[in-house]
């Protein structure tokens, strides 16, 4: 009588092969492993030159476009042979004013808010795994604003009360998207656009409602600040900038792994030990206050967030463009605010109408590339 376990056996036993051949095997097996181990190493290693020869082109052209806007300047009132000793602290009175007081805060302010809306956006981007879903196209940017003209309005004397009320009103847009784009138990990130750009209408329009409120001195104030422009900074809006911005890329580097395991999926990523709640909220918090940050101090200049992200990933490769997102950022608002200044046919313009004109073409190409059923 013949045992079906035998049969069993004999039918899912590997079929046999001499010693040589299994040797020969096991031999092109470590070779090709050890292959593709090498071609992983150069792949990460040539990744990794790419984005250091892009940050220090990307320092280069920040230098340059600092020494344009502090240069550049327009003499008012200085002699051409006093512009380079002033910025270079040897001499006083109108010259060091002009250039001290005026330049350079408003230089350091435009890079610095840059940096910070660049890895805003990034942060967004990097997380919803979609290039619409930035602060300033979700409405995060409209509730820092509806927050901040509050302040401005009702209590502009109260201590960072500008920058507190814009962190305040964009952790409160963050909670009120997210709590309506959610569906099926997940969040629809083109309902979450969708909604974010709803939610930025009805901050407009109670900003709208609080000026009809406003006294004339405090509606000035306000509309000088709803422009979206560097002009009129000070040093305390560096140091406000250089502090949040200090903060906000400390608090992204430990989210920034965390962030490259959630995009290969919620279940693969907490399988590899991410605590995927905890890192989704850190960085749509920590995405809201560096957006919020900047907002206070320079207004609303719209689009940065959003272009910022995937030109970084163009330069370095979308693992990188986290990295590469804030000084792309400082360079777009430095450089436009230099143009803002000194271009023919445009200057003087204030800086968020030359962001505008660049990212807004860039956000009516990515609506009607989703149109097209193109993955966005």
């Amino acid at each position: 009588m013949r045992n079906p376990l035998n049969d069993t056996a004999t039918a899912t036993a590997a079929p046999y092969r001499p010693a040589s051949v299994r040797d020969t095997a096991s031999v092109r097996d470590s070779d090709y492993a050890h292959r593709t181990a090498a071609r992983l190493r150069a792949a990460r290693r040539a990744a990794v030159r790419r984005t250091v020869l892009t940050g220090a082109l990307l320092t280069v052209v920040l230098l340059a476009l600092l020494a344009a806007s502090l240069l550049l300047g327009g003499l008012r009132g200085m002699s051409g042979r006093d512009v380079v000793p002033a910025a270079l602290g040897m001499r006083t009175g109108l010259a060091d004013y002009v250039m001290h007081g005026i330049r350079f805060p408003r230089a350091l302010v435009a890079l610095l808010s840059g940096a910070l809306f660049g890895l805003s956006g990034a942060l967004y981007q990097r997380l919803i795994r979609n290039p619409l879903a930035t602060p300033d196209i979700v409405g995060i940017s409209a509730g820092a604003g509806a927050g901040a003209v509050t302040v401005l309005l009702f209590a502009p004397l109260v201590p960072f009360g500008v920058e507190a009320g814009a962190i305040g009103g964009s952790f409160v847009m963050v909670g009120a998207v997210l709590a309506l784009s959610r569906r099926g138990g997940r969040v629809d990130t083109y309902r979450l656009v969708l909604i974010g750009i709803g939610m930025a209408a009805v901050c407009t329009a109670y900003v709208n409602y609080l000026l009809t409120l406003a006294g004339d001195q405090s509606l000035a104030q306000v509309m000088r600040w709803l422009v979206g422009s560097v002009s009129g900074a000070t040093w305390d809006g560096v140091t406000t900038l250089a502090a949040g911005f200090a903060l906000c890329a400390l608090a992204a580097l430990p989210l920034s792994r965390a962030l490259g395991t959630m995009a290969l999926g919620d279940h693969l990523a907490a399988g590899l030990g991410t605590r995927v709640p905890a890192a989704r909220i850190a960085t749509l918090l920590l995405g809201a206050a560096a957006a919020a940050l900047a907002t206070s101090v320079t207004g609303p200049v719209g689009f940065v967030s959003l272009i910022s992200g995937p030109i970084a990933a163009r330069l370095a490769g979308t693992e990188r463009a986290l990295v590469l997102a804030a000084p792309v950022g400082a360079v777009i608002v430095l450089g436009a605010d230099v143009a803002a200044q000194h271009a023919p046919l445009v200057s003087p313009v204030p800086t968020g109408a030359l962001t505008a004109l660049l990212g807004a073409p860039y956000f009516v190409w990515l609506i009607l590339r989703r149109r097209s059923g193109a993955p966005s």
